[in-house]
């Protein structure tokens, strides 16, 4: 059960983060990536501000053998730059390029009731249950 609070408060922290900040408005995100137009800097620092939480998460982590509300941690020990993680790099940055949404924000965006966020939140289930059923057997 106290694994779930964790991370419900993570969820609603991080999705609070994203409203605030605006980045569940694809404009703005749009507007970052438009490098040669209208440059809105503000992701960055919101990317800036993300790091410095993160980076003390994995400092603080060095000094603990388990979580406090897990058995282990689960942090990816793979470093190999292969076909799938290209894959899947430039997937995610076309489709955040094209629409101006990420998961984690688009998820934040349902709360707008904005039916853009509805479809890319479908599209996004549809995709990962596409994975499920077919590439995922290979």
């Amino acid at each position: 059960m106290s694994r779930l609070i964790v991370a419900m408060v993570c969820g609603l922290l991080f999705g609070a983060g994203m409203v605030v900040s605006d980045m569940i408005n694809p404009a703005r995100v749009l507007a970052f990536l438009d490098v040669t137009g209208a440059w809105d800097p503000s992701l960055a620092f919101v990317m800036g501000g993300a790091l410095m939480p993160s980076g003390l998460a994995y400092l603080i982590r060095r000094r603990m053998d388990a979580p406090v509300a897990a058995e282990a941690f689960h942090v990816p020990e793979s470093r190999a730059v292969d076909r799938p993680l290209i894959g899947g790099a430039a997937l995610f940055g076309l489709g955040w390029g094209l629409v101006g949404l990420c998961p984690g924000p688009a998820l934040a965006a349902l709360t707008t009731g904005a039916w853009q966020a509805f479809v890319f939140v479908g599209a996004l289930v549809a995709g990962m249950a596409l994975f499920r059923l077919t590439l995922d057997r290979a």
